[in-house]
Order: structure tokens, then sequence, then C-alpha cells
């Protein structure tokens, strides 16, 4: 029998989990209950129509990733939840949020089809202010399964009993990072968690507590490429909590064919309208290269090499202005 958790191995490893969160345009969650295949488009309840869209968006390569949602409540109802997340363009705190409340799941492929041809109106107002998504696709990645399920459970409660009425909790199908089980995405502003316990999931929830447990945690930040999440966390750790209120965009201003050395910018605004700009040189940290597998399946271990902030400045500096 074959006892090998790739989530234990990493952890073990102490692999570094920052930089690794998927940079996405769009997200677009479809309520759908369990069992997922481990290509969970392929699954039972999805119909053909939104297999066949789903095809038709990865052939032609657009920056849109599919993901099914469920929750204890999804097997119950007579009505399917979609959300459309879609990244704000320039200086944002994330992803913008569109959410319908549809009669069955055969109509989502509708639904998408008009919203990428220039969008539709019928959506519905709730009071949910943040969709966190936890990964429990065990199809895919025995880990996700194996860590996933209990930590989903543990999440609910967490949110019932902290009096969090504005979060729901969602079960989601493979977004990336097996090893790093139990996995989530908190929406709307996108961020990646890895490794989670119940006590770094209540300080994501209420930003509060230790500002440095973030880095055994926190994957990055999907709105920025992977090598600039690195910048994003050391940011984080200068800022404290204050830094999820700011509004930010990030780039990459050089980065030379080798790709051992980036030239990474990271522009943000405070809620008073002061505007600051850091650059930041980053290099792969050779000397913390590991060999791990990525997943429970994998025949082979693969190399993984982390960037690190090798040097950092303030570029330029807008403060507000009051008026009188």
């Amino acid at each position: 029998m074959n006892t090998f958790f790739c989530s234990d191995n990493s952890r073990e490893a102490g692999e570094d989990l920052i930089g690794s969160a998927s940079n996405y345009q769009t997200y677009i969650l479809i309520e759908c209950p369990p069992p997922w295949t481990p290509e969970a488009i392929n699954s039972r309840w999805v119909p053909e129509n939104l297999q066949m869209l789903v095809k038709e968006v990865k052939r032609e390569k657009l920056p849109i990733s599919f993901l099914l949602i469920s929750n204890n409540s999804s097997h119950k109802v007579e009505q399917t939840t979609l959300m459309i997340y879609q990244k704000k363009e320039g200086l944002s705190n994330g992803y913008h949020k569109q959410e319908f409340c549809l009669r069955n799941i055969e109509q989502v492929a509708t639904v998408v089809k008009k919203w990428l041809h220039g969008g539709i109106d019928c959506e519905v107002e709730t009071s949910t202010t943040r969709d966190i998504l936890i990964c429990t696709h065990g199809s895919r990645d025995r880990c996700c399964a194996r860590y996933g399920n209990p930590f989903y459970f543990h999440a609910t409660t967490s949110v019932f009993s902290l009096g969090l009425d504005n979060i729901r909790i969602w079960k989601s199908s493979h977004i990336g990072g097996h090893r790093f089980a139990p996995t989530a995405i908190d929406f709307p502003e996108g961020r990646y968690y890895g490794g989670l316990d119940q006590e770094s999931f209540k300080s994501i929830l209420t930003r509060t507590g230790d500002i440095n447990s973030l880095t055994k945690v926190y994957r990055g930040w999907g709105i920025l490429p992977n090598a600039i999440q690195v910048l994003e966390r050391e940011l984080i750790l200068r800022h404290g909590w204050d830094w999820f209120d700011y509004k930010v965009t990030g780039k990459i201003i050089q980065q030379p064919l080798e790709e051992k050395i980036v030239l990474g910018e990271i522009t943000f605004e405070k809620p008073d309208g002061s505007v600051y700009c850091y650059q930041a040189k980053l290099v792969k940290d050779e000397a913390k290269a590991m060999k791990i597998k990525a997943s429970c399946s994998a025949t082979q271990e693969s190399v993984v090499v982390n960037y690190k902030v090798d040097s950092l400045w303030l570029a330029s500096t807008k403060l507000a202005t009051c008026s009188k």
C-alpha cells in the first residue's frame, strides 16, 4: 500500500509556499455537488453544454479558471449558484464579483456565453463579502481529501462561532498546489493559502494576530505575477494587517532570459490616497533549492527554486493632499 502523501513530504522538507498562487484574469465558480472526477468538468452532474464551453475556452487559451464548488446545502437546494470573479485593472484590491442564482446547472453555459460576449444584467444581490474556497478534490489528489475535507468542516465551524455571517465557505475542485493541502483561495481578493490550521485560518478571517504567521501559510496573491508575489509578502510583513486595506498593482520590470534575477515593482495606494512605489531585485535562492514530488501520484521529483528579495527600495511617493 502506498502511504506517501505529498503534503506531508512538503511540510517535512520545509518548502516555502510563496509564489505558488495561480494568476488568472477570471474565475468562474459553478455550484455542483460532488463526487467530482479527476477532471472535474467531466463529473456526473456537469451537463454536456458546459463541458463543451470549458473545452472551447481552453482551446482559445483564455485566462479563465473554471472551478466546481459546493457546500453542505448543495445537494438539497433546487437552484445553482454561479459566480464570476473578474480581475480589476490598475490599482485594486482583487476581483470584481458577479453572482447569479440559476434554476439549474444546465443554464450555466448560456449565462457564461452571454457574459463572454459583453456581459449580462441579471445578477443577484447578496450580503456576502467573502467567499473562501477550500480544495477537497480527493479524486485529483488524495491529500486534498485527507486534509481538505476535515479542514472544510472546521472552517465552517470557525466562521459560525466567530459570527461572520458575511463569509461563505465552499468546497472546491482543484485549485493547484496539492502538496500544500489544505489549500484555499480567499475571494474577492484572490489570495491563496496552504498548509492551513485553525489558528492561522482564524487570523486570516479576522486579520488579527502575529502577521509573521503568514510566512508559513501564504502562497501569494493571484493578481500578481509569481515572482512579484514574493515581493508582496515582504511588504505585508513590513506593513502588517493594514496592507490588506491597500489597493495594489505589481509587475515585472526586467527579467533576463536565464530568469535567475528579476527586477520587480509594486505600487500601492493607502486608504488616505497616498501612493507609494517600491522596486526590488529578486534572485533565485539556489541555496534553498529542493527536490519534491508535486503530487501524491507523481513518479518523479521536481526541482523547486524560489525567489527571494535581494534588495528593496522606495522608488517614488505621492502623498495625499488635504482639501479645505
